[in-house]
C-alpha cells in the first residue's frame, strides 16, 4: 500500500498509484497459468495415447476377475431372483437421494453380486447387504461429504438394522472380496465408446437409462461391461432414429446380448422410469415407452392384417423390434407411502418352492453372513411396522 500525506496529523491510504501495477502483475500470473494448464492437457493427451492400449487392455483384465458368477447366486438358498427388483429400486433411490456418481450405482451392485456368489446370504439380510455395498462403493470413488452416514441408511431401512450391524456387514463384505473393490463400471466405457463415435447426450442419456435396466435381470449378472456399453449403446442409437456405426465385427456372444437386452424394455421399473423422466436425463424413458408403444402397434398390425387385405407398403423391418407381452401402457407410478412388501407364492420366482425343496437337502456349501448374537426381536420389528415416505423396508 501507498500513502500520501494529507497533514501533520495522520495518512491517507490509496491504491491508485499501484493499480497498473498490480493489474500487470495478475495478468502475468494468469497468462503463465493459462500456458502451463495448456502444456498440461498436451502432455496429458500425449500420455494417454501413448498408454490407451495398456489402459485399456488392464480394464479387460479387471473386469474379468471382478464379474459375479449367476450360477452360483442360484445357489442362494433363501435369497430369490425374484427379490432383486426390490432390492435395486431401493439402491437406486439411495443413490439418487445422496447424488452419488454414477460408477458408484454399478459398482454397488457389482459388489453385492460378487459377495452374493461367494456367501450363502439370509433374505433378512439382503437389504443390509446392499446398504454395506453402497457404502463401500461411495467410499472408494464419491466425494466424501456424499458418502451415507449410517443412521441415514438406517433410516431408509425403518430401522430394521442395528448401527453396528451396518460396519459389521460392510468389514465381511470386504473381507469375503479379499478387498478387491476396484472394477470398471458399464459408465466407464460408455463414456469411452460415445466419445470415440461422438454419440450426442442423448444417446449417452438413453444407453445409462439401458444400462440400469440391465441390473434388474439375471441374464446381465456375468456380462462384460464392455460388452454392455456396446449393446446399449447401438440400441440407443436404433431408438433414437440415429445412424449406425461401424465399430467393428459383432461376436455372437455381443448380438445374443443385445437381443437379450432389447427383450427387458417393454415394462420397466417404475422407480427407474421415474429417475429418467427428468428433463436434465433428456426424459429418455418417455422416448422409451414411445418407442415401445410404437413397436408394439407394428407387431399388432402384423399380427392381424386388416380383411379384406389391402396391398400395405410394409416399412423396412426393424431388427430392435421385439414381441410385447401387453397393449396397454404401464400403469402411472405415484410412489408409495410405505415399504414395498416383497410377494409370497409360487407364483414368483418360476417355481421357488420347489427349488427351496432341493436347496433344504444340500449341506452349505460357502460361510453364512455373520449373524448378530443379540435379540432378534429387538432389531427386526414386527411386519406390521408402518413406515413413512422414503423409507424402504423390503420385507420377504
Amino acid at each position: 500500500m501507498a500513502y500520501s500525506h494529507q497533514n501533520d496529523s495522520f495518512f491517507i491510504e490509496s491504491d491508485e498509484p499501484n493499480y497498473s501495477r498490480i493489474n500487470a502483475r495478475c495478468a502475468a500470473k494468469m497468462i503463465a497459468r493459462q500456458r502451463q494448464d495448456i502444456i498440461a492437457s498436451e502432455l496429458s493427451r500425449l500420455a494417454g495415447e501413448e498408454y490407451l492400449e495398456d489402459i485399456l487392455q488392464h480394464m479387460a483384465n479387471m473386469e474379468e476377475e471382478t464379474l459375479a458368477d449367476a450360477n452360483l447366486i442360484d445357489l442362494q438358498r433363501e435369497v430369490q431372483w425374484f427379490m432383486r427388483p426390490y432390492l435395486i429400486d431401493f439402491i437406486i433411490e439411495a443413490h439418487a437421494a445422496f447424488s452419488l456418481l454414477p460408477e458408484t450405482l454399478f459398482l454397488t451392485v457389482n459388489l453385492l453380486d460378487r459377495y452374493c456368489s461367494r456367501r450363502v446370504v439370509y433374505k433378512h439380510h439382503y437389504q443390509l447387504v446392499g446398504c454395506a455395498a453402497l457404502l463401500i462403493a461411495a467410499k472408494y470413488g464419491d466425494k466424501k461429504d456424499r458418502v451415507p452416514q449410517i443412521a441415514e441408511l438406517n433410516n431408509m431401512c425403518c430401522g430394521l438394522y442395528d448401527s453396528g450391524m451396518f460396519t459389521q456387514m460392510e468389514m465381511h463384505v470386504l473381507n469375503t472380496l479379499e478387498w478387491a473393490i476396484g472394477h470398471p463400471t458399464v459408465d466407464f466405457f460408455t463414456q469411452l465408446m460415445a466419445a470415440e463415435e461422438r454419440d450426442d447426450t442423448e444417446v449417452e442419456h438413453m444407453a445409462a437409462y439401458l444400462c440400469e435396466i440391465a441390473l434388474y435381470h439375471r441374464d446381465f449378472v456375468s456380462t462384460k461391461p464392455s460388452m454392455m456399453a456396446r449393446a446399449s449403446l447401438a440400441l440407443s442409437r436404433a431408438i433414437l432414429g440415429r445412424p449406425e456405426v461401424s465399430d467393428g465385427e459383432w461376436a455372437h456372444t455381443e448380438n445374443v446380448t443385445l437381443l437379450t437386452l432389447s427383450q427387458h424394455l417393454s415394462q420397466p421399473s417404475p422407480t427407474l422410469a421415474r429417475k429418467y423422466a427428468t428433463p436434465e436425463l433428456s426424459r429418455v424413458s418417455q422416448q422409451l415407452a414411445d418407442f415401445m408403444a410404437e413397436q408394439a402397434a407394428l407387431a399388432r398390425r402384423a399380427a392381424d392384417p386388416p380383411s379384406p387385405p389391402v396391398e400395405i407398403t410394409a416399412k423396412p423391418s426393424n431388427i430392435y423390434s421385439t414381441p410385447q407381452k401387453g397393449h396397454g401402457a404401464a400403469p402411472c407410478y405415484q410412489g408409495y407411502l410405505t415399504p414395498p412388501i416383497t410377494p409370497e407364492g409360487v407364483s414368483f420366482g418360476h417355481g421357488g418352492q420347489a427349488q427351496k425343496q432341493v436347496y433344504t437337502s444340500l449341506p452349505p456349501r460357502c460361510p453364512v453372513t455373520p449373524t448378530p448374537h443379540h435379540n432378534q426381536g429387538a432389531m427386526y420389528p414386527a411386519q406390521t411396522q408402518q413406515g413413512y415416505a422414503g423409507q424402504h423396508r423390503i420385507q420377504y
